[in-house]
């Protein structure tokens, strides 16, 4: 095994340490991208960018369209990748969309986003995780605060800090209906939670994350170097944002009765590959954690319209 360099779980306090990676990788072999050095700057500072409106109207009605036939087609299916929520036969997410032969799989290499994730990883990427995150009205339940990348270094073996999410809104996101909320800075900073991981914590995990968050004085302590700022991913649909690997985020239950829904691509550099799990368990599955044919992507200039009548149909 790789040596750890973000040990956690592994006592009954939690620490906190600095951040050992970069966190923009600039490499002039990818900088023909969409974004400029300011963007770079501000994701290097903060850890997050967002766009409003990357896709047009009529690629967020195409969107619309496969969201609900992804809906309508997962709602009974008892899989899983499907994940409902807790107490209810309500979706709370569908994992590996990248690999449905169909619009997913297309918009995951659509070079809007995959040029972006080549600039901030400095290298060529592939996935290494996809899901849509369904949060319906009045019922939809919160995400505790978590890093990603202390789930994926101890459950998948992610060795560096070295991906980012990119995450494209399908529904209007408001401030009202449970959108991502984000701790500017905390990227620089790596909690190491107490306890131990449960066998196939992943079972429980997906609806409910109790396993792998920080504590409330790590959390207060985060806030306190942010100077008390919590950010909103907030806008319409077709905006998008990328965050960095290791950001605390979460989100709050919505109540409202206006639905949220995302889709997340996860990018990796192909330089990350996954190890063995950090936990010392067996690894997730597949669906969770790729590591079966990773390519790196080739990014596609189609505008999503122009390719939404070839889409195959399951």
């Amino acid at each position: 095994m790789a040596v750890d360099k973000y040990p956690s779980r592994n006592g009954r306090e939690a620490k906190i340490m600095e951040r050992k990676d970069p966190v923009v990788h600039r490499n002039p072999e990818f900088s023909d991208g969409p974004l400029r050095e300011k963007d770079l700057n501000s994701f290097e500072e903060n850890g997050y960018l967002l766009f409003e409106k990357l896709f047009n109207d009529d690629e967020v009605s195409i969107m619309k369209s496969e969201l609900q036939r992804t809906m309508d087609y997962n709602k009974e299916r008892d899989a899983d990748d499907v994940i409902k929520e807790p107490g209810s036969n309500e979706i709370r997410s569908v994992f590996e969309i990248h690999k449905d032969s169909g619009f997913f799989q297309a918009l995951a290499k659509n070079e809007r986003i995959v040029k972006a994730a080549q600039q901030i990883l400095g290298s060529q990427v592939y996935i290494t995780q996809s899901r849509i995150n369904f949060k319906p009205g009045f019922k939809g339940k919160e995400f505790y605060w978590h890093s990603d990348f202390e789930t994926w270094h101890q459950e998948d073996g992610m060795p560096d800090m070295r991906a980012v999410s990119c995450s494209i809104i399908l529904t209007d996101n408001y401030e009202f209906n449970g959108p991502l909320m984000l701790v500017p800075g905390s990227h620089k900073w790596f909690v190491s939670c107490p306890g131990a991981t449960p066998e196939q914590n992943y079972k429980s995990s997906l609806k409910k994350q109790e396993t792998g968050v920080p504590d409330n004085d790590s959390m207060s302590w985060l806030v306190d170097q942010a100077d008390g700022r919590i950010d909103r991913a907030t806008g319409p649909a077709g905006s998008v944002l990328f965050f960095e690997c290791n950001t605390m985020h979460g989100s709050a239950g919505n109540i409202s009765p206006y639905p949220r829904s995302n889709v997340f691509f996860v990018f990796n550099s192909i330089e990350n590959k996954l190890q063995e799990p950090f936990s010392g368990q067996d690894a997730r599955p597949e669906f969770l954690a790729n590591r079966e044919n990773i390519q790196p992507i080739q990014p596609n200039k189609d505008r999503l319209q122009n390719f939404s009548h070839r889409i195959k149909r399951n």
